[in-house]
């Protein structure tokens, strides 16, 4: 482990100045967390893109969402195949342990995992059709996407896979048996929001994805 460093000093000043203002004002709630555990209320799945901010989008306390990241925020089909589903796992503790009452898929404009996508699924990334590709493996997820997109005007197709990003995750979120118990039960509600990073707007699917309508 001879090439694990200490933090950059930037970081390290950072966390003091964290510790000696954020937490010292709200200490006892950080110990009341620590203590009785965590009771988020809903579940995001959102990107890795360093642009988004979903806490503070929604201004969320400490404690109140549990966050999944991903490339492209995309959820894969039920597959309990003995490999290593990270996203899967994360579900399946929100929706059978913690009980959360809303799981929200945050799409987001310019990202950057969909524009390979598109670009793999048109041919102009063969490095991404490598097997060895982790990230073009990934983002196989999202070919049923682009079939819908392709046919669109070229300028169109990527905002348009962006949005498809949400709705296969989704489509694929009602495959785990435990996440459509919870949605049919009424105990838990999906969500699919776009981030438009630029603009700060957000959009939310309607109608079975049909519409998309401004928040």
């Amino acid at each position: 482990m001879h090439n694990v460093r200490p933090l950059p000093q930037y970081l390290v000043s950072r966390f003091h100045g964290w510790r000696a203002t954020s937490y010292e004002d709200n200490s006892a709630w950080y110990r009341r967390l620590a203590q009785e555990g965590q009771h988020p209320r809903a579940m995001v799945i959102s990107c890795c893109d360093s642009r988004v901010h979903v806490t503070g989008i929604f201004g969320a306390d400490t404690g109140e969402f549990f966050i999944h990241r991903n490339i492209a925020n995309l959820v894969p089909p039920y597959a309990p195949d003995g490999h290593q589903h990270g996203t899967s796992a994360a579900i399946e503790y929100a929706v059978n342990t913690l009980k959360v009452a809303h799981l929200i898929v945050v799409g987001h404009t310019n990202c950057g995992g969909v524009a390979g996508c598109h670009a793999m699924c048109s041919g102009h990334a063969p490095e991404l059709e490598e097997k060895t590709s982790f990230v073009g493996r990934w983002m196989d997820i999202l070919r049923p996407g682009y079939e819908h997109v392709k046919d669109l005007p070229e300028g169109e197709q990527i905002p348009a896979l962006e949005r498809q990003a949400v709705l296969v995750s989704i489509k694929n979120l009602l495959t785990f048996p435990f996440v459509r118990s919870a949605v049919e039960s009424g105990n838990m509600s999906l969500h699919g929001l776009v981030h438009d990073i630029g603009e700060g707007k957000l959009v939310q699917a309607e109608d079975g994805g049909r519409r998309w309508v401004e928040v």
